[in-house]
């Protein structure tokens, strides 16, 4: 038996047929469309940043610590899709899930401290979605990025239990890719919502 690296598909099988091109072009216009949502949501953010209502302000709020491992772990997970890239583009078919699982694992735990986190605010400040304007603007800009974070670790699960015995081909390298293609536009997202929200929050 060849090993994996060896089977023969061309050098960008996720791109190699009309099919994936058209996808490829497809999910373009799909995240141009979630540009347009947290565009949207960052400017209702920065509105209503101070609007409080005699609360608690992020400055007296925010753990920056907490926070920027958080940053850290969705970070690497970022790193760990473009190892997968990386081995889906030599046609290492084992090696990409490896690295894809790494990036669901890290992703859950960035899920897990982002839970812990909304929980600590509205137990130890009693700050919810409700408390102010701000809380409602920050819990829903953080919350749909967390919500999209989920999103893609559940699109991650059903890629891999789905295609785990179908290896790679000109079908599946498609959907692994873009998968990473969206995994780093979540990336970026938060990149955004680090320095916006928290580090924005916590200097006042």
């Amino acid at each position: 038996m060849k090993p994996e690296s060896m089977n023969k598909l061309p050098a960008n099988p996720e791109r190699a047929t009309l099919e994936g091109k058209n996808k490829f072009l497809g999910f373009w216009f799909f995240l141009g469309g979630e540009t347009v949502l947290f565009a949207s949501l960052f400017g209702v953010y920065l509105g209503l940043r101070n609007a409080t209502n005699g609360g608690v302000t992020a400055s007296e709020m925010f753990e920056l610590p907490l926070v920027f491992i958080a940053t850290m772990l969705l970070l690497t997970s970022s790193l760990t899709s473009v190892f997968a890239t990386m081995a889906l583009k030599t046609n290492q078919f084992k090696r990409m899930i490896g690295w894809f699982v790494v990036t669901g694992l890290l992703g859950l735990a960035f899920l897990g401290l982002e839970i812990y986190e909304f929980n600590h605010y509205v137990h130890e400040y009693e700050h919810t979605i409700r408390s102010s304007a701000w809380g409602s603007a920050f819990y829903t800009l953080v919350g749909t990025h967390g919500a999209h974070v989920f999103v893609g670790i559940s699109w991650l699960a059903l890629l891999i239990i789905r295609n785990l015995k179908r290896g790679m081909d000109l079908y599946t390298a498609p959907k692994f890719y873009l998968f990473a293609l969206y995994w780093h536009f979540i990336d970026v997202v938060w990149i955004f919502i680090f320095t916006v929200v928290y580090l924005m929050g916590k200097v006042g």
